[in-house]
């Protein structure tokens, strides 16, 4: 079922929310990012090459151009934020504000809680964020996640025992890695196993830009470890976690069919960002927002103005970036050749579901996408939040 969202809606959300947000938030306030209005995506090039496996020289098959809700997997979720697919093809995913973990049956939408993290401390864009699954989660059962407490954001992980009662599924969170700074904006909170099996997570500078440029913080940051919480071999930088900095608010991790990581990060006031990561690179924040002439600093793959993104989540899928969009309400389509894009970014589902957080490949041509009406900045309507399942064409 699609949800049409009146234009009336959004535009008295709109104005209610420029009361009530301050104008450095990123999720889709309108005065969260307050910048351009144009309404068009602007692609720009970069030149190879990223991410720590991308060796290949073959060209990615052509990428498909449209995309389509094949049906609405399950509704009534508060505040979704991270979702992690299941070996049997169930979903784990995470309540931002309210610390706990829900599994979905895809087949039929049952929503069963399996468990509350505890510590776990909500406010603003902070909460239990991103999920992932051990690379190993067949024999080890560990269920990992990114979340805010009274001190830090960390990464903890959690055995995950399917036979106990629902609602006692969780093991006791085992802190792997902490210490990244927290704020009421600019959490980051995105965490993704790489090809290389190392953890990878995506920080914000928590509001505080100078974090960005600073190597030896972990704010404003990709950081790559290992799945025991300790920086990964082959990082760039000596004896640290960091694996690429000058970023202001990463929420989105994928990798491409060979294997090159892409990020999506917020920009402030004008520019919006995909970028191709490469390891020890600096992404500019706060010197630069979006393409710029300085050497010093790497350009976007593809940029947009504020109102029309503020990325969240992102997938590949059939030779394409997917990025979630929560202010500019919309699923961007990124194509790919090389190291470059191959056409100019589409946009699709423009307001049908409101505010888009994440979104995750199930698997061929398929994609998961999760709603983000529910999370104080949003018009909720009758249903939201929902996961819907989506098909490339």
């Amino acid at each position: 079922m699609i949800v049409q969202r009146r234009a009336v809606t959004a535009v008295l959300a709109a104005a209610t929310l420029l009361l009530t947000a301050g104008c450095s938030s990123d999720e889709g306030g309108a005065g969260g990012d307050p910048g351009g209005s144009s309404g068009s995506a602007s692609p720009d090039r970069t030149s190879p090459d990223s991410s720590p496996s991308a060796q290949a020289t073959e060209e990615a098959p052509p990428a498909k151009g449209s995309v389509k809700v094949v049906r609405t997997v399950t509704e009534g979720l508060k505040t979704p934020w991270g979702l992690a697919p299941l070996p049997d093809g169930d979903l784990l995913v995470s309540s931002r504000d309210e610390g706990t973990i829900t599994r979905v049956d895809t087949e039929t939408g049952k929503k069963t809680e399996v468990g509350e993290v505890p510590g776990v401390s909500a406010a603003g864009e902070g909460g239990l964020l991103g999920l992932a699954l051990s690379p190993d989660f067949a024999s080890d059962h560990m269920v990992y996640a990114y979340f805010t407490t009274e001190s830090d954001n960390r990464v903890a992980r959690m055995l995950y025992e399917e036979e106990k009662p629902a609602g006692e599924q969780l093991g006791a969170p085992n802190t792997v890695f902490r210490g990244i700074p927290k704020g009421y904006i600019h959490n980051g909170g995105r965490i993704a196993f790489g090809p290389d099996k190392m953890l990878y997570a995506g920080t914000g500078e928590s509001g505080d830009t100078g974090l960005a440029q600073d190597k030896a913080s972990l704010g404003g940051k990709i950081l790559r470890l290992t799945p025991e919480g300790e920086p990964a071999p082959g990082n760039p930088f000596p004896d640290s976690p960091v694996y690429s900095y000058g970023h202001r608010n990463v929420q989105g991790l994928a990798w491409d069919s060979k294997q090159r990581l892409f990020a999506s990060e917020f920009g402030q006031d004008t520019w919006d960002e995909l970028n191709q990561i490469k390891p020890g690179a600096n992404y500019g924040w706060p010197e630069a927002e979006g393409k710029g002439a300085d050497t010093a600093f790497q350009n976007p793959v593809a940029q947009w103005h504020t109102d029309d993104a503020s990325p969240s989540g992102i997938a590949y899928a059939e030779g394409s970036i997917w990025m979630a969009g929560l202010k500019g309400q919309r699923l961007w389509r990124v194509p790919l050749k090389g190291t470059e894009t191959a056409a100019d970014p589409q946009a699709f589902l423009e307001g049908e579901y409101g505010r888009l957080r994440t979104v995750v490949s199930a698997g061929g041509d398929k994609l998961w996408l999760v709603t983000s009406e529910t999370d104080g900045r949003g018009s909720p309507e009758g249903g939201d939040d929902r996961i819907l399942e989506l098909q490339v064409t």
